[in-house]
């Protein structure tokens, strides 16, 4: 490819609509252009990105097996209605009605749709285990898009589905799919955790997320340094911090605290540790017949709700919203702000964090204004718990599961998603084939997705320096920039430089010649904002020595090589990189 041939269109400043790196930084190289909010065009650069990830995928997903499909982008309403998830998905589904008033759903996901497929072209189980997979758009609505490709309403993924006779087989499935990502993400040159997630909308009872480590992402990755254990802050278990409860010390007394409505101003103002502490979030559920039904979580004031670790409570498992000041007041007689387990006005749920199950001498709200009850003890003052559990997230330092250390906390950009589905769609869609006995049998499936365009985001969230991107040369628009200094001027440089052009580009390297006739100064800033992994430079009067200089983004000054020595040097650069 030549420059002069090329659309290259940098910016010297991004927009200030930019927030992150990954965002900025595609702007001003030309890779992407705003269309709309979270919609955007992909221009020459940034495609030739996806493309060399999309590669990557298909050569995973065909050497594990997996079959290439196309499913539209457009789908009707009825599939999502037979899954339940026309209600359930919320409004990241964006819906529409064609000429006849007939519903449908922009794709953020094909689970519908794949197994609309398999139960009309499967019938035996000599047909499985089969995984159907495809690259195609997806759209989510996104209320407030935002850091370009990394949170997009309109964006590519690859998802693949597989349909197996038993769980047994579902399970090889799921880990063949595993493996498969770890090669894929680990080819793209990206430093990654594969973590233990929860399963959110899609469902299931197993999975995993691949994080590219970031600072800038947007997910807690918990992970133990002395083993392979880590996973999504949502789904880490917290472990008790209190072997033991102890005796109750101190007697239980009513204690002003003016102004303190949170536990960091009671702790404060009683000059106590915010660890003695105990903060209560009320929550409400809704059965379908009777009364609300009012919660009162306790938690170290020190510590945060995982609300989806509270998801998972029995009662609390079918929804549950936190509960509104009038039920609040209604149930303890106080304003939020001063609430407590003690003496409540009506009867509540109470579930105690299993480090508030053994702690003693505890402070929590008076359950009047300006007031906290001190000295409060389980048993003595208020009955034992109805339920314990583990509530809160984890935080550094907590014991590891291994308990050969404690765990440590970093940032992480979800780029791939696996999932074990069981049953959930094959059932309410009533996917079925007949078993080795004849009789009618329900698939068992999962479901596993790679955000493509994300990818390409979180690759230079986690490779860029001051000048620009710093790509992976798995995944650069180019491998090799060739710098003709003179091109206009210099015969000699132009024959050298085609010469050495020719020469990458029969030994299979993905080469760039810029043949613009720029400053080298200006043409040095634009690849390197752009990230191409190897720079060669060709000027008259280098090649009057016969040699040539190059440069990879790891190195910070040029090497002078042999003009005859070029091709081979680059090659061998590049198997470095």
């Amino acid at each position: 490819m030549r420059a002069s041939a090329f659309h290259i269109s940098t910016l010297k400043e991004a927009p200030n609509e930019a927030e992150i790196a990954s965002h900025q930084l595609m702007l001003r190289a030309g890779m992407i252009r705003k269309l709309a909010g979270g919609i955007y065009t992909y221009m020459p650069l940034g495609l030739r990105v996806i493309r060399k990830v999309e590669k990557i995928i298909r050569e995973e997903m065909d050497a594990a097996g997996a079959l290439e499909l196309l499913m539209p982008v457009v789908q009707p309403a009825e599939l999502w209605m037979e899954s339940g998830r026309w209600e359930q998905y919320g409004p990241e589904l964006l819906r529409m009605k064609d000429r006849h008033g007939r519903d449908f759903v922009l794709q953020p996901t094909s689970e519908e749709v794949i197994t609309d497929i398999a139960r009309s072209e499967i019938q035996s189980w000599r047909q499985l285990p089969v995984n159907f997979y495809h690259i195609q758009t997806k759209f989510r609505d996104e209320r407030r898009p935002r850091f370009g490709v990394m949170r997009g309403r309109e964006f590519t993924m690859k998802d693949a589905y597989s349909f197996d006779r038993d769980v047994a087989g579902a399970q090889k499935s799921y880990q063949v799919m595993f493996d498969a990502y770890m090669k894929i993400f680990n080819r793209m040159g990206l430093n990654f955790r594969a973590v233990n997630a929860d399963t959110g909308s899609i469902g299931g009872s197993q999975s995993h997320e691949f994080q590219v480590i970031a600072d800038i992402g947007e997910d807690l990755i918990v992970y133990d340094p002395a083993s392979d254990y880590a996973a999504n802050i949502e789904l880490a278990a917290a472990p008790c911090l209190i072997a033991q409860r102890a005796a109750a010390g101190s007697a239980l007394t009513l204690t002003a605290t003016p102004g303190a409505s949170k536990c960091e101003a009671v702790a404060q103002q009683l000059g106590i540790a915010l660890s003695e502490t105990v903060k209560s979030i009320v929550l409400a559920t809704e059965p379908e017949s009777g009364p609300v039904q009012v919660w009162l979580l306790l938690l170290r004031g020190d510590h945060e709700l995982n609300e989806i670790k509270a998801g998972k409570i029995a009662g609390l498992d079918k929804g549950f919203r936190f509960a509104t000041e009038t039920e609040i007041v209604e149930h303890f007689g106080c304003k939020p702000g001063y609430l407590g387990p003690v003496n409540t006005k009506l009867p509540v749920s109470v579930i105690a964090d299993l480090t508030v199950a053994n702690m003693h001498d505890f402070v929590v709200g008076a359950n009047q204004p300006d007031a906290h009850l001190t000295g409060v003890n389980w048993g003595r003052d208020l009955p034992e718990p109805g339920l314990t559990a583990d509530l809160r997230n984890v935080v550094e330092g907590d014991v590891a599961p291994s308990g050969t250390g404690t765990l440590a906390i970093q940032r992480g950009i979800e780029v791939g998603h696996v999932f074990y589905l069981g049953t959930k769609y094959s059932e309410s869609l009533k996917a079925t084939f007949l078993d080795e006995t004849g009789k009618p049998a329900l698939m068992e499936m999962g479901c596993y997705g790679i955000g493509v365009t994300r990818i390409v985001g979180a690759a230079i969230e986690q490779n860029h320096d001051a000048r620009g991107i710093l790509w992976p040369r798995a995944i650069a628009p180019f491998e090799v920039v060739i710098c003709a200094v003179g091109w206009g001027k210099s015969e000699s440089v132009r024959e050298a430089a085609q010469s050495l052009y020719a020469d990458l580009k029969a030994k299979g390297v993905d080469v760039m010649l810029d043949d613009r006739d720029q400053r080298p100064g200006i043409m040095f800033a634009e690849w390197e904002l752009i990230g191409v992994p190897v720079r060669i430079t060709i000027g008259e009067r280098g090649l009057k020595d016969g040699v040539i200089e190059q440069l990879s983004y790891k190195e910070t000054e040029a090497r002078r090589i042999p003009v005859e020595e070029g091709a081979q040097s680059t090659i061998d650069l590049l198997a470095t990189l």
